[in-house]
């Protein structure tokens, strides 16, 4: 639970909300790469199906030859290969 003073010095210093807490942040680029920062962890990988925790819930990707890249303890790289 966040305390009062700092929802009031985040919008004083405009810092984005995910930044200041533990909001997932889901990046689109075109139809072969996506990342997720914020997660807690992976739930079930596949070639075609991923479930990823978050703090606020579950994220699911569906599709075809899905391959996670470039995790790290802040995010992580949902790529398609053709």
């Amino acid at each position: 639970m966040k305390k009062k003073g700092y929802n009031r010095l985040d919008k004083i210093l405009e810092l984005p909300q995910e930044v200041c807490s533990n909001t997932p942040k889901i990046s689109i680029t075109g139809f072969n790469e996506m990342i997720i920062e914020n997660f807690k962890g992976i739930l079930e990988y596949e070639e075609f199906f991923v479930r990823i925790n978050t703090y606020i819930g579950i994220i699911s990707v569906n599709g075809f030859n899905l391959n996670l890249e470039n995790m790290t303890s802040d995010d992580i790289k949902v790529t398609r290969t053709n």
